[in-house]
């Protein structure tokens, strides 16, 4: 994207040098490298370095450690790469490693030269010896650009990133002018991230018009969806492809500040994203005269108090300029008047981390990925009922079936499919009907659903809708910033409505209510919360109205999860003489000694925790439930002595 300058020169030069630091820093010496994400840390994944490096010193070895972010495969964290080139071996990925299985690993693999293959996932390359984790759905069937280097590359070590090209589209872009990067991000159809879907190019275009003599980027990195944590991994994993992304925009629109909004409940982030900085100002790609160019640019850190509604962008304006964050009218826009009076572009973590990749590949090249109104890739936080939870990236277009059943390994515990919640709080539940659905924002809306920011809640044949709907819309009633009417007063009269549904005291009339107020609410809010907090409510009456009448006409749940719906008995006949591990297990003692010795429940006492039924050993199987609560059978309890 423009001729080669001193600018491209003197990065190359750099890159080149670095290049060869890295090389002559491995000389063959075996390197580690092991995931120590947030998802990996609370897997173990700090017991399971210190084993390694004990290890490693127990067996007098020589290695390299390497922390890297999260590979996407949080299922089977804590993951190690280990890369032994003296072996002629790929490097291979080994999963579920603990300190124990490190031990072995290292014992097995550097000392005795065995690769301990029953611990691998796959060889990181392709080979003839060792099955490449390509042919692993998770890997195969992924379209990586965000999280290319995710997991791979040290994201405390900016030279592995400049290593692999980074930075090199921010030296492109230099050497441009800001219209012709405009130009190609627009022509590329990459649209926002957020949730929103408004095309990023058409933005920084209304962004650049402004007559201002400063201008502002913020990074939307407040990241509140339960189940979300995309934003989060993005930068614990490569934190310099979104500054490059940042810096990028900031030269094509004309800025000289930067921010990063960032969730303050991100501790190892907020630390990630900060030493990024001080190595990308070391390194001269953020700050004065980035690359001996005319281009300055500061980049600060704002860590957000963790109010859900700071997600929309005006809110989080007025959050950074220290008021309360509630969401203004408008026009004006962010654009033409934003962070203190300038004009304001504001973007999502991952919509900034593509940039890099548009800028080198071409516009071209990003449309050939996705759909035609959707190009590109979509990232997903895949969490609830699902064999393999995590981060994936697929094209635009893969449809929610692939995603589920064929990248995530489908329902866990031989259970089957219900219902995906997809679009964070504020998305909608999709039946099964829905699994061929494309993953795109025109086809996710059609059915009721919206892209959102990537969370995505996957639920099994024990999940009841009424609740799950009664869950989400409690989470975004309490997320309102209360401004507006009908967000601040509707949904708390849509939330007492489910609430008494779930206790049975649900009447006909409130199935209507709850369409009719849903409308209202969408209707007659201010910004995306309150407009689309009504969504779950909206979509679970819509495709699971069944669930609906059940607990409204017979007083019962069909998933068996509402508490005030079911009650718990033990089955006499199944139940084992002399077993006591209910007992214990009952924190208020309401389970008691029959006089034919087997144990039975007193329903005046259970408060229906379900730790009975854990406790009860499988091969009895001995607990179960009923919805209602009058088909448990009443058992008399004995007399005191």
């Amino acid at each position: 994207m423009g001729e080669r300058s001193e600018i491209g020169d003197r990065y190359e030069t750099l890159r080149r040098r670095i290049k060869e630091e890295l090389e002559n820093e491995q000389n063959g010496v075996p390197t580690i490298r092991i995931t120590m994400s947030t998802c990996a840390r609370a897997a173990g994944a700090e017991e399971t370095r210190k084993a390694i490096e004990d290890a490693i010193a127990a067996f007098g070895l020589s290695a390299k450690i390497i922390p890297v972010g999260c590979l996407g495969h949080c299922y089977a964290e804590p993951l190690i790469i280990l890369d032994y080139p003296t072996t002629g071996l790929p490097p291979i990925c080994y999963h579920s490693v603990n300190a124990g299985k490190a031990r072995l690993i290292i014992q097995s693999y550097l000392q005795e030269s065995d690769p301990a293959f029953e611990y691998i996932m796959g060889a990181m390359e392709e080979n003839d010896l060792i099955p490449p984790v390509t042919t692993f759905p998770r890997f195969g069937l992924e379209e990586r650009i965000v999280m290319t280097h995710c997991g791979r590359i040290n994201p405390w070590d900016i030279r592995e990133y400049i290593a692999n090209d980074g930075y090199s589209a921010l030296a492109a872009a230099l050497t441009d002018l800001p219209e012709r990067i405009i130009d190609e991000v627009e022509k590329s159809g990459l649209r926002g991230r957020g949730g929103a879907g408004f095309p990023t190019g058409r933005k920084w275009r209304l962004g650049r018009a402004q007559e201002s003599n400063r201008k502002v980027v913020i990074c939307n990195a407040d990241e509140g969806d339960p189940g979300a944590y995309m934003d989060r991994t993005i930068i614990e994993s490569n934190p310099h492809q979104l500054l490059e992304g940042i810096a990028i925009c900031a030269y094509a629109v004309g800025a000289d500040t930067a921010i990063i909004y960032i969730r303050a409940e991100y501790p190892l982030a907020v630390k990630t994203i900060e030493q990024a900085i001080r190595e990308a100002k070391a390194y001269g790609f953020l700050g004065e005269r980035i690359l001996g160019s005319d281009f300055s640019l500061d980049v600060k850190i704002f860590q957000g108090s963790g109010a859900f509604v700071c997600g929309e962008e005006t809110a989080l304006i007025q959050s950074i300029e220290g008021r309360r964050g509630m969401p203004q009218h408008r026009p004006p826009y962010p654009v033409e008047r934003g962070l203190w009076g300038y004009p304001t572009i504001v973007n999502n973590v991952k919509t900034f981390s593509y940039v890099p990749s548009i800028i080198n590949k071409g516009a071209e090249w990003f449309q050939s990925i996705g759909t035609e109104r959707s190009p590109g890739t979509a990232i997903f936080s895949i969490v609830g009922n699902v064999k393999h939870p995590g981060l994936v990236e697929v094209a635009m277009g893969t449809t929610l079936r692939t995603l589920i059943f064929d990248i995530c390994g489908g329902i866990a515990n031989k259970k089957t499919f219900k219902a995906v919640q997809i679009g964070g709080p504020s998305g909608g539940c999709l039946s099964e009907v829905f699994l061929d659905t494309p993953i795109d924002f025109d086809s996710l809306t059609q059915v009721g659903a919206m892209m959102g920011s990537g969370g995505m809640v996957v639920m099994d044949e024990d999940s009841c809708m009424v609740d799950v709907a009664r869950y989400f819309l409690d989470f975004t009633q309490k997320e309102s910033c209360g401004k507006c009417t009908f967000c601040r007063i509707g949904t708390k009269h849509l939330l007492d409505i489910l609430d008494r549904i779930t206790r049975g005291k649900g009447q006909e009339e409130d199935l209507k209510i709850l369409e009719d107020l849903s409308r209202d609410i969408k209707q007659g809010s201010l910004c995306g919360l309150g407009k689309t907090a009504p969504n779950p409510v909206i979509t679970s009456i819509r495709y699971f109205f069944d669930e609906y009448v059940a607990h409204v006409r017979d007083k019962r749940c069909p998933a068996l999860k509402c508490r005030s719906l079911i009650a718990y008995y033990i089955d006499l006949e199944r139940c084992a003489r002399g077993c006591e591990a209910c007992v214990g297990s009952c924190p208020v003692e309401a389970i008691f000694t029959t006089k034919g010795r087997k144990k039975a429940i007193d329903q005046s006492l259970c408060v229906k925790c379900g730790e009975c039924m854990v406790a009860c050993p499988k091969e009895y199987d001995a607990v179960l439930r009923v919805s209602p609560p009058e088909l448990a059978p009443i058992i008399e309890r004995p007399p005191m002595r």
